[in-house]
């Protein structure tokens, strides 16, 4: 597909690459010559010097006949203007990425009114994932399926766990089922069959009910206390849309917030939360805030270095949930290549870019390919090297009516959970797949976009 990107910063970067991994055509926007020249050079793309809102720049960048415009600067009213012209231009499908809290409320109108197809909101939804995080205190991730009813999530199985050696074919739970569809070891991914023992140490990601996901925490030796209260350091947008969030949760919350202003504000709109304006990175300050009688610190600020040592900091007080944005990952793998216990320490970590850019190809596989199912939701783990996807099935997969014994699925591939009709299914060899339901795939395979992907070709590729 031929795809337009305006902006090249982090979220274009990252778009970039991994557009380009998947096989996409791009054409890159900026006014910063020197930032698109980095960018030509690091991924095969090309690119345009000049401003992206802008009829005759978007006229050169071929807008006017490429399949998908995706507009993520750093203004909101830029990338409004920018997806308004190229719908008018004749681009097929539109993106706009837009933060502010006042624009969320118009979304609806700007998608039907204005043709913006889809409208991402990074800090909303980094909100919404450090909320499941609260919610699973035991979890290093958490993403769900199924409008909340199936979460997927990732638990890190302690020295002591009684399921060390355990085989998954004989896993047990007292009322419930859960399946393990990843296992992380010593740095190796594992898409897992019934043989496949589990052993402490091992990252696993399971999937499952959430009362059968506290069963299997309880089995594992994992589970806590819920979160009753949360310091939570940086006062920006994602503290704005998790702050009501965490308030429904009946949490109590303290915000440390450097910026007078934006700390006033944040007091002014939140008479309910403690709002302290001061450096929240100074650690005797956090020791005077007593950071260490906090079930949760939440690191929120801009400085990705100033997050890290945040929840360094708090996890050797002994606070037993850190959660640290981060947007440059490669920061993070060195860090936990060099310092390998930091792996623990920051437990839980939110890039929003990377969300940003998992929505967008969610949304970009959805159009490519119609034959065999949409993607209702995809998410990316294990340091990007597992891909999980959820398919609504329609009449045309080739993978319908086939016992999935008999089904030629390709390798490293989990057909991990069937809905249908409101129903759970954790699927074993004589199940099969019927239009209308909605499946879950684990895998380490790449470019799938449809449910007919899963299946070897009759070439036999696997």
């Amino acid at each position: 597909m031929n795809i337009v990107i305006v902006g090249a910063g982090k979220v274009g970067e990252t778009l970039c690459v991994d557009l380009v991994a998947e096989q996409h055509d791009i054409v890159l926007i900026d006014l910063d010559e020197e930032r698109l020249e980095h960018m030509i050079a690091i991924a095969d793309i090309t690119g345009v010097v000049g401003n992206g809102a802008l009829y005759d720049i978007q006229q050169e960048a071929g807008v006017a006949s490429c399949d998908v415009f995706i507009a993520v600067t750093p203004s909101d009213e830029t990338n409004i203007i920018a997806a308004i012209t190229a719908h008018t231009l004749g681009a097929r499908h539109v993106i706009a990425r837009v933060r502010s809290p006042e624009y969320s409320l118009q979304m609806n109108f700007l998608r039907e009114r204005l043709g913006i197809r889809l409208m991402i909101n990074p800090d909303l939804e980094a909100a919404r994932d450090i909320e499941r995080m609260i919610l699973l205190p035991s979890a290093q991730q958490v993403e769900h399926f199924e409008q909340g009813r199936v979460n997927l999530a990732a638990f890190l199985l302690p020295g002591d766990t009684e399921l060390n050696g355990v085989a998954l074919r004989d896993l047990t739970l007292k009322n419930g089922r859960v399946i393990v569809c990843i296992i992380e070891r010593d740095g190796e991914v594992i898409i897992p069959d019934g043989n496949a023992r589990l052993l402490h140490s091992d990252i696993v990601y399971v999937t499952g009910k959430p009362r059968d996901l506290e069963q299997f925490q309880r089995r594992a030796g994992l589970l806590q206390k819920p979160i009753r209260s949360a310091l939570i350091i940086g006062g920006g947008r994602i503290t704005r849309y998790l702050l009501p969030r965490l308030q429904r949760l009946r949490i109590q919350i303290k915000v440390i917030e450097v910026n007078p202003e934006i700390a006033d504000a944040l007091a002014a709109d939140f008479p309910d939360v403690e709002v302290i304006c001061g450096d929240g990175t100074d650690q005797m300050f956090l020791h005077e805030e007593r950071v260490a009688g906090f079930d949760a610190v939440i690191a929120l600020t801009g400085i990705d270095e100033e997050n890290i040592l945040v929840s360094l900091y708090a996890s050797d007080l002994g606070v037993r949930r850190t959660i640290t944005k981060v947007n440059r990952i490669h920061l993070m793998r060195l860090m936990c290549k060099v310092a390998p216990q930091t792996t623990h320490a920051l437990q839980s970590v939110v890039t929003p870019h990377h969300l940003i850019a998992d929505r967008t190809i969610r949304y970009i596989r959805s159009i490519r390919e119609r034959r065999g199912s949409n993607i209702d939701a995809f998410y990316r783990l294990a340091d990007a090297r597992v891909e999980a996807l959820q398919f609504h099935v329609v009449e045309a997969s080739r993978a319908t009516g086939i016992p999935l014994m008999e089904l030629p699925l390709r390798s490293n591939l989990l057909l991990a959970l069937i809905q249908r009709e409101g129903q759970l299914i954790y699927p074993g060899g004589n199940d099969v797949i019927l239009p209308g339901d909605h499946v879950l795939v684990i895998t380490t395979q790449r470019n799938i976009s449809t449910l007919d992907d899963i299946l070897r070709d009759a070439g036999g590729a696997s």
